[in-house]
């Protein structure tokens, strides 16, 4: 079972949760770290990151010796990764989404593939007990400093989940790209929101997003007493199950600026979380017995 931590914005506890929900869970647990561009989840998990490899996407290379100029590779390419402009052929690889259609298209055989690294897997594990000791695994994806996709390193993340396992994705935040690919495939996403006219706003994006690529979801509503009701209110009118409300409390921000979890903070938690991951296997039941 996947299950994809979201949100419309950044800031509203994505991660805290995910790393919560590992770490409460009463049986071995994958957490992946989606938010490759920023990611920090393994500041809170003290696990050992012994694996490193790199992600890596092929990019074309043109050979000026057999290329005529002709421009089919840049009629091809929908990204603008490759110009023909007079007598000269330009790569952008920065732009280019490795489809491979410049390469098949040309017809001087002038452009060949190469591998570029645009971002780094780290992986390791730890023991844990928040009331129930289990083994907690995790990946982290970091996207390589001036690159600019970061959706072929999330896949490569998400690729590395066992598949027989409990799986948490700390998402990237917002709604484009990288948050779709994160959570896609996901058999549950939770949207991480703040009682705020902001976390409202951003809330109601990322429920249009669930809703177009028919996931199901649920939301979690954090620092809750620091606003007012009009998420609650905005659930309930949508029929938007809200399952947790984690309260604002001092103690979670100082447990945070430590390096510490959310469980340090507030350990009642933990029992309400391994109750809310029971509640998310039995309403995907139906759906992951279908993907086995």
């Amino acid at each position: 079972m996947k299950i994809a931590i979201a949100s419309g914005k950044g800031g509203t506890g994505k991660t805290t949760l995910s790393v919560a929900l590992a770490q409460a869970a009463d049986k071995n647990v994958q957490l992946i770290d989606c938010d490759v561009e920023e990611p920090n989840g393994h500041i809170f998990i003290d696990a050992q990151l012994d694996k490193h490899e790199d992600v890596t996407i092929p990019i074309p290379v043109l050979d000026k010796t057999l290329c005529n100029n002709c421009g089919k590779c840049g009629e091809i390419c929908q990204f603008n990764a490759i110009v023909t402009i007079g007598d000269k052929t330009m790569i952008f690889d920065d732009m280019c989404h490795s489809c491979g259609g410049c390469i098949l298209v040309c017809p001087q055989q002038a452009l060949t593939e190469q591998q570029k690294t645009i971002g780094y897997l780290d992986s390791g594990s730890n023991t844990i007990n928040c009331g129930q000791v289990h083994q907690l695994s995790f990946i982290k994806g970091s996207i390589k400093i001036g690159e600019a996709m970061s959706p072929p390193v999330i896949r490569a993340a998400k690729k590395k989940a066992d598949q027989n396992q409990l799986t948490i994705i700390d998402c990237p935040p917002g709604t484009s790209c990288p948050m779709m690919t994160a959570v896609c495939d996901c058999d549950f996403v939770l949207l991480v929101t703040e009682p705020t006219p902001f976390g409202l706003h951003d809330l109601k994006l990322a429920v249009e997003t669930m809703r177009c690529m028919d996931l199901p979801f649920a939301v979690i509503v954090n620092r809750d007493g620091c606003g007012d009701e009009r998420v609650s209110e905005y659930c309930s009118a949508e029929k938007i199950p809200l399952v947790l409300k984690i309260k604002d409390d001092r103690r979670v921000a100082t447990a945070y600026s430590r390096g510490e979890g959310l469980l340090s903070a507030l350990p009642e938690l933990a029992p309400k979380l391994r109750s809310l991951l029971d509640d998310i296997s039995t309403w995907t039941k139906p759906a992951t017995e279908g993907k086995q």
